[in-house]
């Protein structure tokens, strides 16, 4: 009973986000007038977004295995990333991102802490460009000071946290040595804390090659452009008078409401940010929800045939997926179920031991794979 209050404490508030959400939604949309609108949406439209989101997740396959340094084949990192996502739609406190980490790992003989910061690098980059993408288009939108407020305070800490992992790559010795002289009073800590960070800071190397992480920036800035082209189709299918604006204010908006605790898949947060921020350059109440509506289960479609696709292929399933990392005791003895913040909190990450599986879960494995 302890233990599920512990963890109800992590993911309750982001039940309750998504349910009040989903509340105002309700409350302030006329029903007939949404089912109008979806009727009436320019189809031509949505299917091309639906083509670009393929693209962007093989764009997204290219960022992940340059971060990787070429480490895992292209056809390996880019069946994860959908995984990962499929996973993130269905599991609380986006276990989906650990589930990258540790079914990658598992497909490439990857130490799971050396594929986490590669993650947590790109999560890093990609509210670096959200923050961005929403100040540019703040400044054309009447109403949107807090939204500034927001992108501004989370840029910052972006780039304070980018400018720290660098510090930390280009200062590994030291880094370990500190942990060392903290943590001597504490065998146990020192021991398996000093084997994480050292895979950690192994991970986060990359940021010490300049040509590998301008490679990884420009393929980032591909990936986004194409969520820019892809979210301004979607937007003008429903609302024809949609000038480029609403994209960088709609992906912005997108982005952040994505990230907020919620419940999985950013269900009624994303709606709301995406909605909202639709309604603020003039759109419609009920128009607005409709874009977000289809644009969401555009997403959960592609991604959801993709990452079923791939854990098919492997013999799991979403929720053998997750009983494996509920049964894992990560190297700091962490129940990942029980962390929050799986991305931007990179302090409290821990890892699965090397060789990752114990004897009952390897049989449990390989009795669900297809041989």
């Amino acid at each position: 009973m302890l233990n599920f209050w512990k963890s109800t404490r992590r993911w309750l508030p982001g039940v309750i986000i998504s349910l009040v959400a989903i509340a105002a939604i309700l409350y302030f949309v006329n029903l007939q007038d949404f089912v109008a609108a979806i009727r009436s949406a320019n189809y031509w439209f949505i299917l091309v977004v639906f083509l670009l989101t393929i693209v962007w997740l093989l764009v997204r396959g290219l960022v992940w295995r340059t971060l990787l340094r070429g480490k895992a084949t292209y056809r390996d990192t880019f069946l994860t990333v959908c995984e990962g996502y499929l996973l993130n739609n269905f599991l609380p406190i986006r276990l989906g991102e650990l589930g990258r980490a540790f079914l990658l790992g598992r497909k490439s003989q990857l130490d799971f802490l050396e594929v986490l910061p590669t993650i947590v690098i790109e999560r890093f980059l990609d509210l670096a460009f959200a923050a961005a993408i929403l100040l540019s288009a703040v400044p054309y939108v009447v109403g949107a000071t807090g939204a500034a407020s927001i992108a501004i305070i989370i840029g910052a800490l972006v780039v304070i946290g980018l400018v720290l992992m660098i510090l930390l790559a280009r200062n590994q010795e030291w880094a370990l040595e500190l942990f060392q002289r903290i943590s001597s009073r504490w065998p146990a800590i020192q021991k398996q804390g000093g084997e994480f960070l050292a895979s950690l800071l192994s991970g986060l190397s990359i940021l010490t090659d300049g040509g590998l992480f301008v490679r990884v920036l420009l393929l980032m800035i591909l990936n986004w452009l194409i969520s820019l082209i892809s979210t301004y189709l979607m937007i003008l299918a429903f609302f024809p008078q949609a000038t480029p604006i609403w994209s960088l204010f709609g992906l912005g908006a997108i982005s952040f409401g994505n990230a907020i605790p919620s419940l999985p898949g950013a269900v009624g947060t994303l709606e709301a940010a995406f909605g909202g921020a639709i309604i603020l350059l003039g759109g419609d109440k009920s128009t607005a929800l409709a874009a977000a509506l289809v644009g969401h289960l555009s997403n959960y479609l592609i991604t959801g045939i993709f990452g079923l696709f791939a854990l098919s292929n492997e013999g799991e399933t979403v929720m053998g997926i997750y009983r494996q990392l509920q049964k894992r005791r990560l190297s700091l003895g962490v129940d990942p179920a029980g962390m929050d913040g799986a991305v931007t909190n990179p302090a409290r990450e821990t890892s699965l031991p090397p060789g990752a599986l114990t004897e009952d879960s390897q049989t449990e494995t390989e009795g669900g794979k297809k041989e």
